[in-house]
C-alpha cells in the first residue's frame, strides 16, 4: 500500500521511503466541529524515531513533527504533522 498511487515520497532523518499523507479536514459532530491536522502513515521502522520539532519533507513539501505514535503491533507508526 505504502508504494501504490496513494503513497508520497518522504524524507527525514536521513531516511527516505514512502507513506501515506492524510490531509486536514474538519468534520461537523452534532453541535462541534472536529479538525484533524496533516499525519502521514508509515513503516515505523523508517519514520518511528522520528520526534516532536524534527523536519520532515513529504512530497516536496517541508514539515515539522507534531507528535508520533507507533501501532499496536509496533510496524506502523502515525505521525502528526504541519507545514512549515
Amino acid at each position: 500500500m505504502l508504494s501504490s498511487p496513494f503513497g508520497v515520497s518522504c524524507t527525514g532523518g536521513g531516511v527516505t521511503a514512502n507513506g501515506i499523507l492524510n490531509e486536514p479536514t474538519a468534520m461537523a459532530v452534532g453541535d462541534q466541529i472536529l479538525y484533524s491536522d496533516y499525519v502521514l502513515i508509515c513503516e515505523a521502522s523508517k519514520f518511528g524515531s522520528l520526534v516532536a520539532g524534527d523536519s520532515l519533507t513529504v512530497d516536496g513539501t517541508a514539515m515539522e513533527v507534531k507528535a508520533v505514535e507507533l501501532g499496536l503491533d509496533g510496524l506502523e507508526a502515525q505521525i502528526a504533522l504541519s507545514k512549515t
